[in-house]
């Protein structure tokens, strides 16, 4: 019995299994025709089928005009300055793949083209411009087309372009996340005619949140908080971000931020003091001293290790006239406090709530502070 992996297809293989599904669905139109496809293709092909496009008809990459341009360039200079460095590491990391990066705005127009494009190939050179849109409603199945509609990386290579046209084309792509929960942009990496390489959905993804970190990084704000669960070291792409002004509320966080606090979109954030269950001044305190992660309690219950750092000129002045911060200890006794009031007295159930034993619950609250 073999234990390996199955292989992937080989490349004629995985062709030929392209040319069946483009059969199965485009052809017969059969809304009920099974398809070997990834779900994302599959939905944007009879996204495309019922727009009425048909897959033989030409297509033309049109350009829309200088003032939308212009106006696109100038509504998107964060997400450009942001993506600058970002795209010129990706371009090296794929030098000899012959392919090139594609950066359009939230409707899919192209804002920005880096990477090795050849401009005698009209295939490559008419994909390859900023203002021309590759939504999937002008130019249907492609990696930006389906990325903006599905909101999610996907891979595509050949015929799994809807029209025949774009079969030449070879493609990943990734959603961008603005720091206020909202998809500002896309990043594309496309070849022509080129040998398949499905690790670059990786790379895109990667990138792509490099972009959101950038993004998020410059919102303005005092404080910086770096997060990540207890067991993880801090100081990658995967960290979460939020950025605090000097009242404490939250400018701006990225996507594993608003997943690890369990927050929606910027906009309901609010105040960093609604998510941690430490006063503002223990954040700012920590951040003036240099201190490494701390084990910061949540509101829900769940604990986060936080790495403060002052922006500059992040000093600010005591809220109220004071500076005296809350002990963490007394902090976690108003938690557990909360979280049994919120079971109605129940201590096993405002345990469970908050990943404890019970006895440490009666422990905590039985605690009396100092001179009490």
């Amino acid at each position: 019995m073999n234990s390996h992996p199955q292989s992937p297809p080989s490349h004629p293989q995985r062709l030929a299994l392209i040319e069946q599904a483009r059969k199965s669905v485009l052809d017969t139109r059969d809304p009920n025709a099974p398809a070997a496809l990834s779900p994302w293709i599959d939905r944007s092909w009879r996204r495309c089928l019922g727009m009425g496009f048909n897959p033989h008809q030409p297509i033309a990459f049109d350009a829309v005009t200088h003032s939308v341009v212009r106006n696109a360039i100038e509504a998107n200079q964060p997400l450009l300055r942001a993506a600058a460095p970002v795209i010129q590491s990706l371009t090296r990391a794929m030098a000899n793949t012959r392919y090139f990066a594609i950066l359009t705005d939230a409707s899919g127009m192209v804002i920005d083209v880096n990477g090795p494009v050849d401009r005698h190939n009209p295939q490559a050179s008419s994909i390859a411009r900023v203002g021309v849109d590759l939504s999937e409603r002008a130019v249907g199945t492609t990696a930006i087309g389906t990325t903006l509609a599905e909101l999610q990386p996907v891979w595509l290579h050949r015929g799994e372009h809807f029209f025949d046209a774009t079969s030449v084309y070879s493609c990943a792509g990734a959603p961008i996340w603005g720091p206020d929960g909202q998809c500002v942009g896309m990043l594309d990496l496309t070849g022509v005619n080129v040998v398949e390489q499905p690790a670059l959905k990786h790379l895109v993804t990667q990138s792509a949140r490099s972009i959101e970190n950038a993004l998020a990084l410059a919102r303005p704000h005092r404080l910086l908080l770096s997060l990540n669960w207890p067991g993880q070291s801090l100081g990658s792409d995967s960290d979460g971000l939020v950025c605090v002004d000097a009242d404490g509320h939250i400018t701006g966080l990225n996507r594993p931020a608003a997943d690890m606090l369990g927050i929606t979109p910027l906009g309901r954030a609010g105040h960093c003091t609604d998510v941690f269950a430490v006063p503002l001044e223990t954040l700012f305190d920590a951040a003036r001293a240099q201190r490494n992660a701390l084990e910061v309690p949540l509101w829900s219950g769940l604990r986060l290790n936080v790495h403060a750092r002052l922006n500059a000129g992040g000093e600010r002045s005591p809220m109220n006239g004071s500076g005296a911060a809350v002990p963490l200890k007394d902090v976690e006794t108003a938690l557990i406090r909360k979280a049994v009031e919120e079971a109605r007295g129940n201590v096993m159930e405002a345990a469970r709530a908050l990943g404890i034993s019970r006895a440490t619950v009666y422990r905590k609250l039985m605690r009396k502070k100092p001179g009490a």
